[in-house]
């Protein structure tokens, strides 16, 4: 049953393989998959159970130095989880939180539990440091009983973890001596303390009480606040359990055999960036030199030069965070004044020395960055390129290259970005731009390296397993090969058989799960098996680079270690650098895949920052962090973004305005789909999509703006639609009428005030529209056909003709001012005029002269002036104005009902096949409302077909109406009314071109550009007294021409022929500037506004059907 159950599981495991994608499985997203797989070694088995041979005394040492070793291990991880990042955020405050007065004391009184936690783990500490120290004397002794002969064996494996542990204990100073808020913290909160001894009553606490609390303060603040965690070990008594120790010369020997065996491992590899591990190890060795001088006395100046001459390869070790470490600083703070060691000249050397390894550095950054970017490529194309499984052993040697060099990767990307961050911090150097784009370059390499690591993190883990299982076959191979020569030896000694039964506890370790545990035990084992050099070296090197095979692919897990290896968590103490990244982002957007992995980066101090104690709640400073991160990405990156895309669409637009060269093969143009394309980036349990903020931005910019100003509605469409052609951006409707909203003036309200209207309002012929004539604000208002329609629309079509009888009535009031042509100084005048040019009608070639015109002009100004400076004949214009503006609202009107019923009858499809609904309702017997509902549409739509084929004829109708009372016998006063239109002519141009000018000054009172009106209303009076044959017969506008055609003969020639070269050679500057805008005056004379008054006039006249009448009475 159970196979049969599996079976079937299988196959539904292979069909779900088979619709997904036989890809889903090999390929992890780590957006997708939250999911981590652990493939790390683990174990539970005591040491008494993994140490078993016939060698009672060999068990005995091994489980002995093994329990060290592994407490050693146990206290590391302790101080990595519990202590590090608590004290390195301790400085860190959340924005969001108020401070108070006495925050700062409840913030010491929070983390002291996690201070008296650590003073209890220095004691720990100080006690296994002892209890190695004196394990290692009792072995190394030669004035007690031997407990086992080890005259050729170097425990090596122990001192490293001791280094390991002396480490542990300066990064714990380091952080803490780093750590000046702490420190004000902690003085302000002894203040405290005095002033609560001082008066306990008044806060409520017994003085026995207080007592305890105050000798753990004393305790504290000599242990662990003035960071003397290493000095408290180093200084303790370590001859106190009756093992000689610091008069053990035999051991001394021993730990500087050791210590320089040590120092020529390392050596090798300090100037390795990838070994990031011996970088610690070296800050070990340092603190271990220490240890051995003190216990001692003993100054091996040699080394002590070796290890000070280190700083050249090894400017600065990175501890945690920006907690750094020097050779220099440690040496000077711990080794002894007395003994003389360091001097003045070598610390000043150091510093040249470290800023020298600096500028070097920064000069060498970017193509140390190409470097590492070829090969971070390369790396990736061997990754994916793979076999999915191992056919030979071959195959899984390449795939333990490949690993081992991303990991190699990972690490130097690490070294080399914490180092450059916090040597400008440790030399005070302020960085170059170039120097940080690179480093935050190195930055998302790394990510993306370890990054490739999570996504193949199948094959990563199966072919880790298998590596390991390899790698053990052939270190038990040589083992087999080593226990044979010993084997050979016939014979016996103390000696061969720890030999024998050290190897046999090799091949019992290595035959099993590789746990740091029994990695610690072989190691152990292979020191005591290789005392006499029983293997070669290149064995016994073999050996041990395959133990770091099995700890890096069994131990740790290769995908632990990649991950581990990529933490950058340093970044947070430089993440005002931040700013320079995303700037460089926005200039140069083809590196947008690396946001991804910088946010990722930026991620990796959370972990730390859950570890604080000082605040109320961790989740504050992360939720400030998460926010001050959102902030530099929106301010730096995002809202540049959306503004220059918003740019390139309005340009993009506006293309006809020619504002810059957009040729992009002579312009450099920045593409920004590039970011828009990337997938939404995750960043603490949010996603920020770039595409989704710019489209939002563009979305509530476009809406915003379309509100203000409807009539840009179109532009803002183009641009919408441009957007999502060109960076793909789905934007939404804005739902927004397609038109403006704002109707101008309502026709009732004009037909209420028609006689402010036509004072206020200037009409334009050709354009159909009213213009406001001046205004207070900064913009001109204007009503066209569109408004009159809206309105129409609004109030129906039966305000056409209340509009018609009101502009009748208005009309009325007007007209009466042609009284004026009673005046008998005018109408003598006109009678005079008119008999002189009947007389000499030949000598003036059938034109009225001009001169006449104009001196009746100035005679009139004569008679009198109004208040305002005007004469009779100024207002006349302004009348015909008037009556022209309400002339034109009257055809406006006509043609916005004919607008309205052609927008309304555009539902109809075919006007000239019209079914008659009600017919069909009959027809089909439907209910007698529904006819009567029909009846009313068949109504309302030939209504509509009627008013939209043909408007009524309302100019028709106001002229039919006031013909007949301008044509009797009551206003013979008005039969030479043609005679008066030359001089009103000449008056209305100087008046137009005065308004004109004023439009180029600063008071643009009285100023206009366009009044079509006069011809308008000229052509309607003439029309009304039938006079267009006898304004014709004064041709009054080829005389015109004539006039100003011999002014510019005479400027042009104003001497004779005979005198002219003599006059030129006469006349000055003065006189030719005069000349030049006498002629320019009469170009605008003529040219201009006689020419537009004419054409004008001719286009109202036809306006009025004006021809066609004349021909009409001609043929009757």
């Amino acid at each position: 049953k159970y196979l049969k159950y599996m079976g079937a599981y299988t196959q539904q495991l292979a069909d779900i393989e088979g619709v997904l994608g036989s890809e889903q499985g090999l390929i992890w997203d780590r957006n997708l998959n939250p999911v981590c797989l652990q493939t790390s070694a683990e174990e539970k088995i005591a040491l008494p159970d993994l140490i078993k041979t016939e060698n009672k005394i060999l068990n005995k040492v091994l489980i002995a130095l093994s329990a060290l070793c592994v407490e050693i291990n146990l206290l590391e991880n302790e101080a990595k989880t519990d202590f590090y990042d608590a004290l390195l955020f301790y400085e860190e405050t959340a924005e969001d939180e108020k401070r108070q007065d006495g925050e700062e004391q409840v913030e010491i009184g929070r983390v002291l539990p996690l201070l008296q936690k650590l003073s209890c783990f220095g004691q720990r500490c100080a006690e296994v440091i002892k209890n190695v120290v004196q394990q290692l004397a009792a072995l190394h002794n030669r004035s007690m009983p031997n407990v086992m002969d080890v005259s050729h064996v170097h425990l090596t494996t122990v001192y490293e973890h001791l280094c390991s542990l002396l480490t542990v204990l300066v990064t714990l100073d380091e952080i803490i001596l780093s750590n000046a808020v702490l420190k004000n913290h902690w003085i302000m909160y002894k203040m405290m303390m005095k002033s609560v001894h001082h008066n306990p009553s008044n806060y409520g606490v017994a003085l026995e009480k207080l007592k305890p609390l105050e000798k753990l303060i004393v305790h504290l603040e000599k242990r662990i606040i003035d960071g003397k965690l290493t000095q408290y070990c180093f200084r303790q008594n370590f001859d106190d359990s009756g093992i000689p120790v610091s008069k053990n010369s035999y051991f001394a020997e021993e730990f500087t055999y050791n210590m320089k065996t040590l120092f020529l491992q390392l050596d090798a590899k300090l100037a390795d960036p990838a070994e990031s591990k011996q970088h610690l190890q070296f800050v070990g060795l340092c603190s271990l030199f220490t240890l051995h001088y003190l216990i001692f006395r003993n100054l091996d100046r040699k080394l002590l030069r070796q290890l000070w001459d280190s700083h050249k390869k090894l400017p600065c070790v990175t501890l945690i965070g920006h907690a750094t470490w020097t050779v220099d600083g440690y040496m000077a703070s711990n080794l002894p004044a007395q003994c003389k060691a360091i001097d003045g000249k070598m610390s000043d050397q150091v510093a040249q020395n470290r800023n020298a390894w600096l500028s070097s550095k920064v000069q060498s950054i970017q193509r140390e960055c190409q470097g590492y970017y070829a090969l971070v490529n390369s790396w990736m194309v061997k990754m994916i390129s793979m076999p999915d499984q191992e056919s030979s052993l071959v195959d899984l040697g390449s795939q333990s290259k490949v690993y081992i060099e991303g990991y190699r990767l990972i690490c130097s990307l690490r070294h080399t970005v914490e180092t450059m961050l916090n040597l400008h911090l440790v030399t005070n150097k302020p960085m170059t731009v170039n120097e940080v784009a690179c480093l935050c370059r190195m930055i998302t390499m790394c990510k993306a390296v370890a990054d490739s690591f999570f996504q193949h993190s199948m094959h990563v883990s199966q072919s880790g397993s298998r590596i390991v299982q390899n790698e053990q076959f052939q270190v038990l191979t040589l083992l087999q090969a080593a226990k044979k020569r010993v084997v050979s030896d016939r014979k016996y000694s103390d000696r061969r058989l720890d030999i024998l039964s050290s190897l046999m506890v090799c091949e019992t370790c290595v035959n099993g799960a590789p746990t740091t545990q029994r990695m610690i035990v072989t190691k152990l084992a292979l020191s005591i098996a290789n005392q006499s050099k029983m293997l070669r070296d290149e064995e016994h090197a073999s050996l041990l680079a395959k133990f770091e095979k099995m700890r890096i692919f069994g131990s740790l897990g290769i995908l632990q270690a990649a991950s581990t290896a990529s933490d950058q968590s340093v970044f947070y103490w430089h993440r005002n650098l931040l700013t320079n990244y995303f700037e460089r982002l926005c200039q140069n957007p083809s590196d947008a895949a690396s946001l991804h992995y910088m946010f990722s980066a930026l991620e990796d101090c959370v972990s730390g920052m859950k570890k604080s104690k000082h605040l109320s709640s961790p989740q504050l400073l992360i939720t400030a962090y998460k926010d001050e991160v959102h902030q530099g990405l929106r301010v730096n990156l995002l809202d540049k973004i959306c503004k220059e895309i918003e740019n390139d669409l309005r340009l993009s637009v506006h293309t006809h305005l020619k504002l810059n060269d957009r040729n992009p093969f002579r312009v450099t143009i920045k593409s920004l789909r590039q970011l828009l394309a990337l997938q939404p980036v995750k960043f603490l349990g949010s996603f920020i999509s770039v595409k989704e903020y710019v489209t939002h931005y563009l979305d509530q910019t476009f809406y915003n703006l379309t509100t203000v100003a409807l009539h840009d509605w179109r532009t803002y469409g183009q641009m919408r639609n441009l957007a999502a052609q060109r960076y793909q951006l789905e934007m939404q409707e804005v739902h927004l009428p397609n038109q403006q909203l704002e109707q101008g003036l309502d026709v009732l309200e004009i037909m209420r005030n028609i006689h402010v209207f036509v004072s206020k309002y200037l009409y334009n012929l050709n354009n159909q529209i009213f213009v406001e004539q001046s205004s207070n604000n900064k913009h001109l208002n204007t009503i066209n056909i569109r408004h009159i329609a809206n309105s129409i629309r609004t109030h129906g079509t039966g305000i056409m003709n209340t509009t018609v009888n009101f502009t009748f009535q208005f009309l009325k009031q007007k007209f009466f001012i042609f009284q004026f042509l009673f005046d008998e100084h005018i109408k003598s005048r006109l009678v005079k005029d008119l008999r002189h040019f009947r007389e000499n009608r030949e000598s003036y070639n059938q034109q009225y002269p001009y001169e006449r015109a104009d001196r009746f002009n100035r005679g009139i100004r004569k008679l009198g002036l109004s208040p305002d400076g005007s004469s009779f004949l100024d207002q006349f214009p302004l009348l015909f104005s008037h009556i022209c503006n309400a002339m034109g609202y009257i055809r406006m009107v006509r043609s916005g009902g004919l607008h309205c019923c052609n927008n309304a009858i555009s539902f109809v499809p075919d006007l000239e096949d019209i079914v008659n609904f009600e017919e069909i309702a009959k027809e089909e017997d439907i209910s007698s409302e529904v006819n009567t509902a029909f009846a009313h549409l068949d109504s309302v739509l030939g209504s509509l077909v009627k008013h939209s084929a043909e408007g009524s004829d309302y100019l028709g109708m106001l002229v039919d109406v006031f013909a007949p009372e301008f044509r009797s016998s009551k206003n013979m006063h008005l039969r030479n009314f043609y005679a008066i239109i030359p001089p009103l002519t000449i008056n209305f141009v100087e008046h137009t071109i005065s308004c004109k000018e004023k439009m180029s000054k600063k008071n643009k009172v009285g100023a206009s550009f366009t009044d079509d009106g006069f011809a308008m209303g000229l052509a309607y009076i003439l029309k009304l007294l039938d006079q267009y044959t006898e304004f014709d017969s004064l041709h009054w506008f080829p005389s015109v021409r004539r006039k100003y055609g011999d002014d510019v003969r005479q400027q042009s020639n104003p001497i004779g022929r005979n005198t002219r070269k003599q006059a030129n050679q006469e006349e000055d500057e003065k006189l030719q500037q005069t000349r030049t805008l006498a002629l320019k005056r009469i170009n605008i004379y003529q040219k201009v506004e006689f020419e537009l008054l004419y054409y004008s006039l001719s286009s109202a006249r036809i306006f009025f059907r004006a021809e066609s009448t004349v021909k009409s009475e001609a043929a009757d």
